[in-house]
């Protein structure tokens, strides 16, 4: 049953800003906590209900792999915790939906493939034990496109993720189900991992922000591979702000990109590559980016377009990707998805000459990059 905003309501304190589940900030929530107009295994509560009435009913929206049996124990401990406990811990009692192909030791971690529906990893990733120590709750485990290959999130365990603006459309991927889950408000903080686009194509499906940083900076340690050369783990979030806050917690060592927002993006300088990304762009896909170029003009300090020599060549993710399944694909090829095995084993045919070759120009787009 779904948690009525009046419950929150009824606990407001005279002047405090009444606090709206729907579209819900790291800080609103802060707030909400801190004036006690919420508890976070209210909170917590209400997200649950979320999921419970329009994942797998009403809408259907199928984003979601598991929920975490822990999750309200989790609140409620989190509601005896003092101001002491509280230092340190940006995103206190912030429930977080990860992609599920993050290690988590107390939930299977499945790459959305029934062969792995049953693999509990013995420990916490990075990105997982970072979101927890910074006071996090691991609230569910989305859908995502099985093993993170390719952009329409189907999976042989969770099959289709619906778009939460068109039930009829995609929602990206491979990290869609991430996506229609923070679109949805089932939950505030998401994780993706982009290989090629499998963050920032979701985010653009979804209406959200997601940012693939920089190779690096948030350790990949814990995650299933695809690519072990091109995998980027990140954030996909609602708000600017919330990415920024989400990006400084699981960067190793700590960014300071909130620090950045606050002061302003006046320094920056924008490069727009417009060979390669702005091909057989969709008319309206077109306009709304030409529109952003034309606003962020007026707020940076230059807009610089690029052309850059990209080849899309698949041989290091494919050659990648069969190295790391070789094993489990020859033991039981039947629990893939038909299009992800064939990908897979497309990485079969590359030789170390070719392999090294591919290298070589994923290098020189980085030099031309820089």
């Amino acid at each position: 049953m779904l948690v009525p905003m009046s419950m929150f309501a009824d606990a407001q304190p005279q002047n405090a800003t009444r606090f709206v589940l729907e579209e819900a900030t790291i800080s609103s929530i802060h707030a909400a906590l801190s004036s006690r107009q919420i508890t976070c295994a209210q909170l917590t509560r209400a997200y649950l209900d979320r999921i419970d009435a329009y994942d797998h009913k009403g809408p259907a929206l199928n984003a979601i792999l598991a929920v975490n049996p822990r999750a309200l124990d989790t609140a409620a401990e989190m509601d005896r915790f003092d101001a002491t406990a509280l230092a340190g811990r940006p995103l206190h009692c912030i429930p977080v939906v990860l992609k599920d192909n993050y290690d988590t030791a107390d939930m299977p971690t499945t790459g959305g493939s029934v062969t792995l529906a049953k693999s509990v990893p013995p420990a916490d990733g990075f990105v997982v034990r970072r979101l927890r120590e910074a006071g996090a709750i691991i609230l569910a485990k989305a859908n995502l496109m099985e093993l993170a290959w390719s952009g329409t999130t189907v999976s042989s365990l969770g099959g289709q993720t619906r778009n939460p603006y068109d039930l009829t459309r995609t929602p990206g991927g491979s990290s869609g189900g991430t996506g229609a889950a923070i679109a949805a408000n089932f939950g505030v903080l998401g994780t993706g991992t982009d290989t090629g686009q499998s963050i920032r194509s979701p985010a653009s499906a979804n209406s959200l922000v997601g940012v693939r940083p920089t190779r690096g900076l948030v350790s990949r340690a814990g995650i299933i591979p695809l690519s072990s050369t091109q995998d980027a783990a990140g954030p996909i979030t609602r708000t600017v702000e919330d990415a920024a806050i989400l990006l400084d917690a699981l960067s190793e060592p700590s960014t300071r990109c909130r620090e950045a927002l606050e002061q302003g993006i006046e320094k920056l300088v924008i490069g727009i590559p417009r060979q390669y990304f702005f091909e057989d762009l969709h008319p309206e896909v077109a306009a709304a980016v030409e529109r952003a170029i034309a606003q962020l003009t007026a707020l940076v300090s230059g807009i610089g377009e690029l052309n850059l020599a990209v080849d899309e060549d698949r041989t290091l993710q494919s050659a990648e990707a069969f190295a790391y399944h070789r094993e489990r694909i020859a033991a039981s090829p039947e629990v893939y998805q038909p299009e992800t095995l064939r990908r897979i084993r497309s990485g079969e045919r590359f030789t170390a000459s070719e392999y090294q070759s591919a290298l070589e120009s994923l290098r020189q787009v980085r030099r031309e990059m820089i």
